[in-house]
């Protein structure tokens, strides 16, 4: 069963939180990327908290509206602070400076990689879904010439006036993405639920204003990774997911979802929880 719960990571910054599992079991942090929400990962919880884990997915940096920052003063969502957030959790959810699993997707993969990068002691296993490594990214970006249109949005979001583009329509753009992707209208309703109000999206965007278009590199990850990319993603192309091997160095498993679009745990849930479980359990605590 999946608990509600707000948690408070300093002052100021209050977190709703989803969380299944035992308070004493061994943590996985679920984090979440752009356009969704913690119930990105509604089915992983309860499956994961089954298999003896404590589980936690929280709602971001501005997307808790008790942590929303003013999304005017992009310097209140640096990456920096956002890693910070991420490790701020686990301290607050008690599991002080014992390691966890991690795992990320889109620009919550982005703080993985970093939190892997800098801190691989912190970690037992690492999961991203649909975020290459930067360094394979920033290569794709460069040698892909397909990599640069899917990544359009990118610099799309930095327009002032993007969140009236993304809302228009009963948030025409948001509900039309999810679709081409596979999601489920439920699980959109879901995400929209958190993500619907200009206020909401304002703070999401300024996660892209805060870095701009710069993609600064990290060093090669040691962490056991699983990669989960489906192969009908339409902002991460093969060679960006496939070149991701050449950046890790530790025990690493590259999983393709065939068909799959970029919110694989919403599109096959069981399919990812399946695989969480197996990479969690190959590399304990």
């Amino acid at each position: 069963m999946i608990e509600h719960r707000q948690i408070e990571s300093q002052p100021g910054l209050v977190f709703d939180v989803s969380a299944a599992g035992d308070a004493d079991a061994p943590l996985v942090l679920m984090l979440h990327g752009f356009a969704v929400s913690r119930h990105l990962y509604d089915a992983q919880l309860p499956a994961l908290a089954a298999a003896g884990h404590l589980a936690v997915a929280p709602n971001q940096r501005g997307y808790s509206a008790g942590a929303r920052p003013d999304p005017l003063d992009f310097a209140r969502y640096d990456i920096e602070l956002l890693i910070g957030d991420a490790l701020a959790l686990v301290a607050a959810l008690g599991h002080g400076e014992r390691r966890f699993h991690l795992v990320g997707h889109d620009w919550g993969g982005s703080l993985s990689w970093e939190i892997a990068a800098r801190l691989p002691q912190r970690l037992a296993s690492l999961t991203m879904l649909s975020r290459p490594h930067p360094g394979a990214f920033a290569r794709a970006l460069r040698d892909d010439p397909e990599q640069p249109h899917r990544s359009r949005h990118h610099k799309a979001f930095l327009d002032p006036g993007a969140v009236a583009t993304l809302l228009a329509d009963d948030a025409r753009w948001l509900r039309t993405r999810h679709a081409a992707n596979g999601v489920p209208a439920s699980a959109t309703e879901k995400h929209l639920s958190v993500l619907g109000t200009p206020a909401a999206m304002e703070a999401a965007l300024a996660w892209y204003r805060a870095r701009g278009t710069v993609h600064r590199p990290i060093g090669a990850i040691t962490v056991p990774t699983l990669f989960i990319w489906g192969d009908a993603d339409d902002t991460v192309g093969r060679m960006a997911a496939e070149g991701t091997r050449d950046f890790i160095d530790a025990p690493y498993r590259f999983e393709v979802l065939p068909g799959v679009g970029h919110y694989a745990p919403d599109q096959m849930p069981d399919r990812v929880s399946a695989l969480l479980i197996d990479h969690i359990t190959r590399h304990p605590l």
